[in-house]
């Protein structure tokens, strides 16, 4: 099958096929890389190989929307964020092309053709791409940073909670909006600590702590900040099944309570059964799904699907966004979507805009 971007792509059978055989994949490659390897991997001790398991898995789960529909970018993105948490950890990075070449035979071993085929040409056209590749891309894209943001992320990375209320708060004082604060002030530092942990630099410890503390703030600065009048329109926030980034939504949600919308907000890892039947029972006029990883794609096209099969013409219009749709807004036609935005502020205003609202 050949997609609209002219790449070959997998039918419902052979991605059926491909995800059976995921797990027996990983396995495999990860046992051939511990026969071959052993000694670049004894330091780390059993946590190695399961770490080594983890990778691999994460590949496949990135090579599945690239299988589904032809977007090679995303898993090159995800490529080059991996290798670069390599390099910070010792770890040979010449063992990540041979990951992919390693999980494309075993694919090509136990697939029937054509879709083996499919599955290792798209494995070395994914490896080729990485290799050749000029420089690292950006994944995260930070609005622009206010001096607060330095200080801000000091004082998450020493988890002082009162220190973190306090220079929201000041700002708050100073007249400034929480939803440019959680633009500029919030969102660079957590992007920055999210770079530091990727260099090694901060623990995962360090980082759940810091992602905590935001939403503390984030939750205070709600509560002290003026609402405007009730639009009469509604939302439902969720974020799809298998996504655990759950503060750039919160963001979002602060800034349609914030502009007088009325909000449901239904956090991290929603069921698609269970999202798809509380839309139906509660009829908002618009549902925004976030989703963090080109994995997920899959599910939000799924969730929508249904929602247009359940509910007909009269379904809610429906935005995406999150890190797996910022860097590709042809996304939002491919999954059926009625929009996309990448920011608070511009899902407002998407939103404002389908539903015929003054942002």
């Amino acid at each position: 099958m050949i997609n609209h971007a002219g790449f070959q792509v997998l039918g419902a059978d052979g991605l059926r096929h491909f995800k059976e055989l995921q797990t027996d994949a990983v396995r495999a490659v990860s046992d051939r890389f511990f026969s071959a390897h052993d000694s670049a991997y004894q330091r780390f001790g059993p946590r190695g190989r399961e770490a080594c398991r983890e990778d691999l898995a994460f590949h496949l789960e990135f090579l599945r929307p690239v299988l589904e529909f032809g977007l090679l970018q995303p898993m090159i993105d995800y490529l080059h964020w991996l290798n670069s948490v390599l390099v910070a950890r010792g770890i040979p990075t010449e063992h990540l092309a041979l990951s992919l070449d390693w999980l494309g035979e075993y694919f090509v071993e136990h697939m029937a053709a054509p879709h083996g085929n499919i599955v290792g040409h798209t494995q070395v056209a994914v490896r080729s791409t990485f290799q050749n590749a000029e420089a690292a891309p950006t994944l995260l894209q930070s609005p622009e940073a206010w001096p607060a943001a330095a200080d801000f992320e000091t004082t998450l990375l020493r988890g002082d909670k009162r220190e973190a209320l306090a220079i929201v708060q000041g700002l708050l004082d100073d007249g400034l909006s929480l939803v440019d604060i959680e633009c500029h002030v919030i969102q660079p530092a957590m992007y920055e600590i999210g770079e530091k942990w990727q260099a090694n630099q901060v623990s995962v410890a360090q980082e759940h702590l810091a992602t905590a503390i935001a939403q503390m703030v984030m939750t205070m600065g709600v509560l002290s900040s003026p609402t405007a009048a009730q639009t009469r329109k509604s939302i439902l926030l969720a974020c799809v099944e298998g996504n655990q980034h759950v503060l750039g939504l919160s963001m979002v949600c602060d800034a349609f309570h914030l502009a007088g919308w009325e909000v449901q907000y239904l956090g991290a890892n929603v069921p698609t059964r269970s999202l798809v039947q509380h839309v139906k029972e509660t009829k908002p006029d618009i549902v925004g799904l976030s989703v963090s990883f080109p994995q997920q794609l899959l599910i939000v096209k799924d969730v929508i699907a249904q929602l247009t099969e359940q509910i007909g013409p009269s379904r809610p219009s429906v935005m995406v966004g999150g890190l797996a749709i910022n860097r590709f807004n042809s996304l939002a036609n491919i999954l059926g979507a009625d929009s996309s935005c990448s920011d608070a502020l511009g899902a407002v205003a998407c939103a404002a805009s389908m539903g015929g609202v003054s942002p």
